[in-house]
This record gives structure tokens, C-alpha cells and sequence, in this order.
């Protein structure tokens, strides 16, 4: 990272930024080019869970290159200044490389499910059968990530 000062080196604080967030944007390669989706999603250490329909342009890019990147921010405010170069981004990121693996084993998609709803704060339970078999589930294996903060000042007591 070329500014480490920014850089947020514990694991916890980067889970915290996971955790928080409902949306990811996945990046991938389509038809040879970069292609970027955003998708909701729940996390757990090591994976990035995700579900969709079982057709799509995200569904061929992945099963043709399940390599990935994905991007998740929060905290993000514009802040304006004097002049044009002294406009400034606060936020909180986490950018990750991983590997996208389809499940197919029912009780994997409904564990991959179960995360998605927790994340989501929704029901882990009733799921119907019919609608467990027509959605794909995509399991990131996460190899890699980083976590960047460039947090807004703290203000002063008065």
C-alpha cells in the first residue's frame, strides 16, 4: 500500500468493516473484459458468500474465471475544500482477491444461505426446497486482503 499510515493492519477491524456492510462490489473478467457487479452478500472468516440466479452474465463470467476481486467501503463522505486539490474522501475499505467455487451440495448452499440472511439480519430458517434448488450460491474462498481508513478528523470539545 503506497500510503501505509492508511493502511489497517488488524484482522478484527478489517471483519468489522465485513460485518457492517451489506454490499460488495465483485470484479471480474467478462468476455475479456473487467466487469464489476454490485451484490449483497454475508461474510465469515475466510469467505465471501453470495447467491444469485443460475443464469447471467456474473453466473458465465465466474464459471469461465472464478478468479475475483471484491471491494466493500463504509463511512464514505465527500469532504469539500478551498480549492479544486484540497477536496478530500473519508472512508473505511476492505479489497480482496479469492477464488469463486459454485455450491452444489444442498446442505452448502443452505449454510452459504444461512450466513446471507445473518449478515442481512433476516430469518435463517424456511427456506422452501424449490427456491434452495434454483438459486446458485457462490462460496469466495478469500486468499487475500487489505483494509484502507482515511477517517474523518476528530472534532474538538467546545
Amino acid at each position: 500500500m503506497r500510503k501505509a499510515d492508511r493502511e489497517i493492519t488488524n484482522t478484527r477491524d478489517i471483519e468489522a468493516i465485513l460485518h457492517s456492510q451489506r454490499v460488495c462490489r465483485l470484479g471480474m473478467i467478462s468476455e475479456g473484459r473487467a466487469y464489476v457487479v454490485p451484490v449483497n452478500f454475508g461474510y465469515e472468516p475466510g469467505a465471501l458468500y453470495l447467491h444469485s440466479s443460475r443464469k447471467g452474465k456474473k453466473i458465465e463470467a465466474l464459471a469461465n474465471n472464478p478468479e475475483i476481486c471484491f471491494e466493500v467501503d463504509a463511512d464514505v463522505a465527500i469532504v469539500p475544500g478551498d480549492l479544486p486539490c484540497r477536496f478530500t474522501t473519508h472512508y473505511r475499505s476492505v479489497i480482496g482477491f479469492g477464488r469463486a467455487v459454485f455450491l452444489t451440495d444442498p446442505e452448502e448452499k443452505l449454510y452459504g444461505l444461512r450466513v446471507i440472511m445473518r449478515a442481512h439480519g433476516g430469518p435463517e430458517q424456511g427456506f422452501a426446497p424449490e427456491a434452495l434448488s434454483a438459486a446458485a450460491v457462490i462460496r469466495i474462498d478469500i486468499e487475500s486482503m487489505t483494509g484502507k481508513s482515511l477517517p474523518a478528523p476528530e472534532k474538538r470539545a467546545e
